[in-house]
């Protein structure tokens, strides 16, 4: 079974994933982070690939993909570092880049190298549904890797529908159709769009991502679907800390 189906499978609220880009703050702490946020006790672990325009990213995580890809971090070097701790990593793990990289690398290789490395899922927040279906989906399957897809605010009922029909792991629900960051609450309307989703009764789990920093807006997000996705309050804190362990300490410690 697919380690995220096993996932909520096994747990199916407060499902904690955390969100960080590949080769930074440094290069070689990849590996590091993730282990320590296993250690630590998250769910799940999404992992960005750095692009040069990441058009969904806010300031911070565009900051962060800056700094890896002057590092040197590639698609390449990602996936040897991957495979040097598969052996050590028992959380599902999650790619998230744009379509440009991977389709140059090749979705055939690009799928190969994920299975090969314990990757179990992807996301590609610019990916058209259409081409989902028609070019990545198939090569995905046939690799047992979960496509996972956004939906935000403005995405209609009939195309939320049409993704919970055709994709499985989970629907990545933003929190609001800007760019990702951090806020201290969820206002109203946010809240209206949470219940919403929820009472449509979909197949798919539901996580909440894009704002996420706090314990009133984690407790949000638990409270309307099934977990949260934290990415920006974790990049800043990498970015403050200089290493993984104080700053997944203080991540968890802003939930308490």
């Amino acid at each position: 079974m697919n380690p995220i189906s096993a996932l909520f499978q096994k747990r199916e609220k407060k499902i904690l994933s955390v969100y960080f880009t590949a080769g930074f703050p440094a290069i070689n702490d990849t590996e590091t982070i993730i282990i320590e946020l296993q250690n630590a006790g998250v769910d799940l672990v999404e992992v960005g690939i750095p692009f040069s325009d990441p058009l969904a990213d806010g300031p911070v995580i565009q900051e962060s993909s800056t700094v890896a890809l002057r590092n040197g971090m590639n698609l390449r070097l990602l996936f040897s570092q991957l495979d040097r701790i598969k052996d050590k990593v028992h959380i599902p793990l999650i790619l998230m880049g744009y379509l440009n990289p991977i389709m140059q690398y090749g979705l055939e290789n690009f799928c190969r190298e994920c299975k090969e490395t314990g990757v179990s899922g992807i996301i590609i927040p610019d990916l058209p549904f259409n081409d989902y279906l028609n070019e990545l989906k198939p090569v995905a399957d046939n690799f047992d890797l979960k496509v996972i897809m956004l939906i935000t605010p403005e995405t209609s009922d009939e195309r939320i529908r049409l993704i919970d029909e055709y994709t499985s792991g989970f629907i990545y629900m933003v929190s609001s159709a800007s760019t990702t960051g951090i806020q201290s609450r969820f206002e109203e309307k946010k809240l209206d769009y949470f219940r919403r989703i929820s009472l449509m009764n979909l197949h798919n789990p539901l996580l909440v991502g894009f704002g996420i920093s706090n314990r009133d807006t984690l407790s949000a997000a638990f409270k309307y679907a099934d977990g949260a996705i934290v990415g920006s309050k974790f990049i800043q804190l990498l970015t403050e800390e200089k290493s993984a362990k104080p700053a997944v300490r203080k991540l968890l410690e802003s939930f308490l």
